[in-house]
């Protein structure tokens, strides 16, 4: 039997990962051992994939580490998944069309349509998460800005209060 193991799209471990933790919680050699078992040995993800993209879904908080060394999906990563089932779907539909048409070359074009929409997919998450981070920044500098601003505004009116109060020279008090 052939092996496909180059051959897979960039991004697809991450995604058949995160439907698996989806299914129950596993450890990275279960994750192996499931895959290749699935694939009827066609694949078998090394443990130089699988282990440092369980460290990324962790970090991205997409997966947790829970008991005997498993690591289960979060409600995060469940949203994230749920993002690639309408293009999953409809990319399957179209697959099937194009197939019952008779156009064998559509696997390529299938291969590079999905690691495109997986690129677009993880840099639109990373674009989000960069969005977001620094809103938080460009609102608290503004804050503290305008906090500067209304101080500055309080000692000038305070200080033209305080010289409206004193006698003139000359006058009596």
């Amino acid at each position: 039997m052939k092996s496909v193991m180059g051959v897979m799209p960039r991004g697809f471990t991450r995604i058949y990962v995160l439907r698996l933790l989806k299914e129950r919680p596993m450890t990275g050699k279960e994750i192996i051992e499931e895959s290749e078992r699935r694939s009827g040995g066609e694949w078998r993800p090394s443990p130089g994939l699988i282990y440092p993209l369980l460290g990324r879904l962790v970090r991205e908080g997409l997966i947790e580490e829970v008991e005997g060394g498993r690591f289960a999906i979060t409600p995060k990563g469940e949203r994230a998944l749920e993002q690639y089932l309408p293009l999953q779907d409809q990319l399957w539909r179209q697959v099937r069309l194009v197939t019952r048409l008779g156009l064998s070359a559509i696997t390529t074009g299938k291969l590079l349509a999905e690691e495109a929409l997986n690129r677009l997919m993880l840099l639109s998450e990373v674009v989000h998460d960069i969005v977001k981070e620094s809103s938080k920044g460009i609102r608290k500098n503004l804050y503290a800005r305008y906090r500067e601003f209304l101080e500055k505004e309080l000692q000038r009116l305070e200080s033209i209060e305080k010289t409206e109060k004193e006698p003139e020279k000359g006058e009596e008090q």
